[in-house]
C-alpha cells in the first residue's frame, strides 16, 4: 500500500512541474513591415471624349510588389514604392485605319456604331512605378486592419494591340506611335482586410497625336475594382 502511494505521489508531483511549465511564446516584431504584394481586377472605362463608349466588359489587371517604409512609430503611417505590371483592355466604337498620307497621326480615327462590327479592342501593357502612402490600423500581433492607401503611378506602355472585326474579317494593328509611351494617374485602395475597394483615375490621355476631325482625342482612362494585398 505504501509503494503505491508513493507511485502516486510521484506522478501528481511531476504533473504539477508539467503544468507548471511555460511555453514560450513568439517574440513581438516591432519593427514590421505590411502589404508588400498587390494583385487587383477592375472595370476600364475611357472617359473625357464625346461620343466615344464602351461596347462590352472591359476589364484590367495588375500585379506588383510595394516595399513599405513606415514613418512613425506605431507603423500606422508610411510610404511605400515599387514595380508592377498591367494589363488594359478596352471595348470601344474608336475605330483606326492606317494613314500613310499624313505625319502628324499614324492612323485615322472614327467613332462607329455597334452595328458597324462585331469586335473592336485595345489592349494595352504597362510597366508601372506606384508611389503611396499608407493608414492603417495595424499592430505587430494582429494583421487584420482597416486602410486607406492613396498614390501616384507612372506607366510606361509595353506594348499595344488593336483588334477590328466587321463581317467575319479581322485587322489586327500593333505598335500604334499615336499612344502616349507614358501615362499617369492617381488612385485610393481602401478596406478591410483582404477586400479592398480600389480606384484609379488617368491625368494624362492614352493618345498624343489622334484626332478626329481636327478634335484631339484627349481620353484618359477610369478603372474601378478590388485590390488585394499579400505580406
Amino acid at each position: 500500500m505504501r509503494f503505491n502511494l508513493q507511485i502516486v505521489f510521484l506522478l501528481l508531483f511531476f504533473g504539477a512541474l508539467a503544468q507548471e511549465k511555460t511555453v514560450p511564446t513568439k517574440p513581438v516584431d516591432s519593427l514590421y513591415r505590411e502589404d508588400q504584394f498587390y494583385i487587383n481586377f477592375t472595370y476600364n472605362q475611357l472617359q473625357n471624349f464625346k461620343g466615344l463608349s464602351q461596347t462590352k466588359f472591359s476589364p484590367g489587371f495588375c500585379v506588383g510588389f510595394l516595399r513599405d517604409m513606415p514613418v512613425n512609430k506605431s507603423r500606422t503611417f508610411a510610404f511605400a514604392t515599387g514595380l508592377g505590371y498591367s494589363l488594359n483592355i478596352y471595348n470601344n466604337n474608336l475605330q483606326l485605319t492606317s494613314n500613310a498620307s499624313s505625319a502628324a497621326s499614324a492612323y485615322n480615327y472614327t467613332l462607329l456604331s455597334t452595328a458597324n462590327y462585331s469586335k473592336n479592342r485595345f489592349v494595352l501593357h504597362y510597366i508601372d512605378l506606384p508611389l503611396e502612402l499608407r493608414w492603417r490600423t495595424s499592430t505587430p500581433d494582429n494583421h487584420q486592419f482597416w486602410r486607406i492607401y492613396t498614390g501616384f503611378k507612372l506607366s510606361y506602355l509595353l506594348s499595344d494591340r488593336n483588334k477590328y472585326v466587321a463581317d467575319g474579317l479581322a485587322t489586327i494593328n500593333k505598335s500604334n506611335p499615336d499612344l502616349n509611351k507614358f501615362i499617369y494617374g492617381c488612385y485610393l485602395a481602401a478596406g478591410w482586410n483582404t477586400w479592398n475597394f480600389y480606384a484609379y483615375y488617368g491625368l494624362n490621355p492614352i493618345f498624343k497625336s489622334a484626332d478626329i476631325n481636327g478634335e484631339k482625342i484627349n481620353t484618359a482612362s477610369f478603372n474601378i475594382g478590388l485590390q488585394f494585398y499579400i505580406l
